[in-house]
């Protein structure tokens, strides 16, 4: 499975949605810009994406909700630990109220992978945060541990966040 992103106006990207009703993709508003994900086994209609790999996901996106992208720049020694850590994660996330959707993200253009979550709202991803699942899935290893992990980043992770434009009736 392959996601594409793009940016512009709310507008265009919505013309741009409805012109493939057939294909899946979800129109979402930032603090100072308008994204569209396209998720597909094909090829993208957009001109010049950002181009992904889907390694691991579950649920539908649903254009209703609240989008949190995790950022996480990673080294391309790195790439494969990553991957394996979140291939065998504990899926704790799917039981949360309010979650809708969550993709893991590889880049083909960058070093950039995207831990890519759906909420009903921002509420239940605060509740997230404060969970101990969420505890549980961020948690390093001891000091000590015989676990000891390589660094694996090459820059520092940032969150951006999105809404679903409700369609105006």
């Amino acid at each position: 499975m392959n996601l594409f992103m793009t940016t512009g106006t709310y507008e265009y990207m919505k013309k741009m949605r409805d012109k493939y009703p057939e294909e899946t993709m979800v129109v979402m508003q930032g603090e100072n810009t308008t994204l569209v994900l396209h998720e597909t086994e094909g090829k993208t209609v957009f001109q010049t994406p950002r181009r992904y790999e889907v390694v691991d996901g579950t649920g539908e996106f649903k254009e209703k909700g609240f989008f949190v992208f995790n950022n996480i720049p990673v080294t391309d020694e790195g790439r494969p630990i990553f991957e394996h850590r979140f291939k065998n994660r504990a899926g704790a996330i799917e039981n949360e109220p309010g979650y809708i959707a969550f993709r893991v993200l590889r880049p083909l253009d960058s070093d950039t992978y995207v831990v890519l979550t759906e909420w009903e709202s921002p509420a239940f991803f605060e509740k997230w945060k404060e969970s101990q699942a969420f505890s549980k899935a961020h948690a390093k290893p001891a000091e000590g541990s015989a676990e000891k992990r390589p660094n694996i980043f090459s820059g520092s992770s940032y969150v951006t966040t999105y809404k679903a434009k409700p369609e105006e009736d």
